[in-house]
Order: structure tokens, then sequence, then C-alpha cells
């Protein structure tokens, strides 16, 4: 028997939470013989009940949430032997990897859409002993990330973090780090660390134009700045996109690295939570799992 489990966050969605989970059962009551529902009710649950449905050897797993919830899911099948498909509809305020996948923002569109005959790889990352399938942000705009509060991110969607970014940013801080990535090893001197594996960052899907899912690889960009004068003299650069190094805006790629602050204390920001506190190990997994993805038309 083909059995699925959907996962669902009540809290995201607004007042069509409901409506959506019922269109989204009825969907995949099509394809599959049973679909389970199980909804957290706190942090942590959509991890528990990824790893359960593994270790039950479901067919397939679906999240229906925001970008948390999504990280929720994905962790809880990171470490199983056996990794059922993994599917998600959006109801976040930024939906990153909806966006990476091509998935439909609209929570709707994107459960019409879904066909399950539609699967590619997906790359995620590990930082420390636990996982990320965005970014990962290190200094001043994953400080102001931290900082927003969850009513402000409903109410305000991506200006909530682009006001606190930019309240940050007047008190701009650089701070000096040390690097090791694969076999190279690095010192310089920055504000803003991103560590990205797809071509979204906070509902930007411009900044890393070469990040693709399932590339194998994570991409560093970081800010080239000492001062506040230095930080906005980059900033275009994260508008247009980078693709390659420049004056004002640093970009490597790689697959496992170390990352350490020497003068003060720095957290970490993952997939849009707060992350843990430098130093860090990171890498990518390639192609961990398959997940259920439109597929590019010819």
């Amino acid at each position: 028997m083909k059995t699925a489990l959907l996962i669902v966050n009540p809290s995201s969605g607004g007042e069509k939470a409901r409506e959506y989970q019922e269109l989204a059962q009825k969907k995949l009551e099509t394809f599959f013989d049973c679909v389970l529902i199980k909804e957290t009710q706190k942090a942590g649950d959509a991890t528990a009940f990824a790893k359960q449905a593994a270790k039950d050897r479901l067919h397939s797993v679906f999240v229906m949430g925001g970008d948390g919830t999504v990280n929720e899911g994905i962790s809880g099948l990171a470490e199983e032997d056996y990794r059922p498909t993994f599917g998600f509809f959006p109801l976040g305020t930024v939906n990153d990897l909806a966006r990476a996948l091509a998935i439909p923002l609209d929570p709707t569109e994107a459960i019409q859409a879904f066909d399950i005959e539609e699967v590619g790889d997906l790359d995620i990352g590990k930082i420390n002993n636990r996982y990320f399938m965005n970014v990962i942000g290190i200094g001043t705009i994953p400080e102001a990330i931290n900082d927003v509060q969850v009513e402000d991110k409903t109410k305000f969607g991506k200006l909530a973090y682009f006001a606190s970014g930019l309240a940050h940013m007047i008190q701009n801080q650089s701070h000096n780090f040390h690097l090791k990535i694969d076999h190279k090893e690095l010192d310089l001197v920055s504000s803003t660390l991103l560590i990205g594996l797809t071509n979204s960052i906070g509902g930007f899907e411009t900044i890393l134009p070469q990040a693709k899912v399932n590339d194998g690889l994570l991409h560093l960009v970081y800010f080239k700045d000492k001062n506040l004068l230095e930080t906005v003299q980059a900033l275009p650069n994260i508008v247009t996109g980078i693709e390659e190094d420049t004056n004002t805006i640093g970009y490597e790629t790689f697959t496992k690295g170390y990352f350490q602050v020497k003068d003060g204390t720095l957290s970490t920001n993952i997939d849009g939570d707060e992350g843990p506190s430098l130093p860090i190990t990171v890498q990518v997994l390639p192609a961990h799992l398959k997940v259920y993805r439109p597929q590019p038309r010819s």
C-alpha cells in the first residue's frame, strides 16, 4: 500500500490553513492509497513526524507550512537510511525553497500543480549537527533577521526583514574571520557572510544566479566592508546578482568548510531561524533527498 504523510503547521496560512489542508488531502488521495495527517503544535514536531515516517518506510512525506516547517521536515529525514520522497506546499512569508524549485507560491496553485511523476534531486546542507535547505547567514544581516518578531513577519512579510536590515546596517560592525573551505584558507574582514544552497535568499531570487538545488555545491558570498560606506557600495551587487569575485563582494564555491570569528561572538541564522554561534562546520550532502518539483518544459 502506497502511504503518504502530510504534516501541517496550522499556524501558517492564516484563516485559510484548514481549507488548504483539505485541498491538499484530496489531491494526495488521488495518488496514494492512504494519506495520514499530522498537525504540529510546537517546534520540533515536524522533525519528529518526518523521522518516524522514514522509520515506518512510508512512500512520501509532505509538509504544509513556511520555511521553518519545511526545514524541520527535511531535518527529520536527513539522517535516516531510508528517506521517503519529500514534497511541500508553501504557506510561509518568504518560501525560498519553493522559489528555487519553481513551485507556485500560491498554496492552491501549488496543490493543483502537484504531480507524483515529477521528482528531482535535492542537495541539503549540514551545519554542525543541524541541517538547512537554503541559507546560513552570519553577521549584520542575519542578526537583523533574528530580531524580526513573528507578528511583524506575518503583518509585513519581506518588508519586516528589510526594515530590520536597514536599522542594523546603520550600526554596521565588521569582524575578522578565519575560514577553511575545502583545501583553501581565508582570512577576511566582513560585516556579513551568506552560505547559500539555492538561488533564492530572503525571497530575492537573483542573489545567487548560478546556484542550483542539485549542483553539489555551497555558495559563499561575503561583503568586503570595513565600514558603512563600503557596505552601501556592496549592496548593488547583492541586488543584481553575484556570479564572481568583485571589489566589493567575495564569492567562492565549496563542499565543506570551517568558519571562525576571531573577535567577539557571532550567532548564525539558518533558513530564517536562529542557529548556533561560531565556530561552525558546514558541508553539502549532494542529492540527499528526492523532492517533488515541477519539471522544466521544453
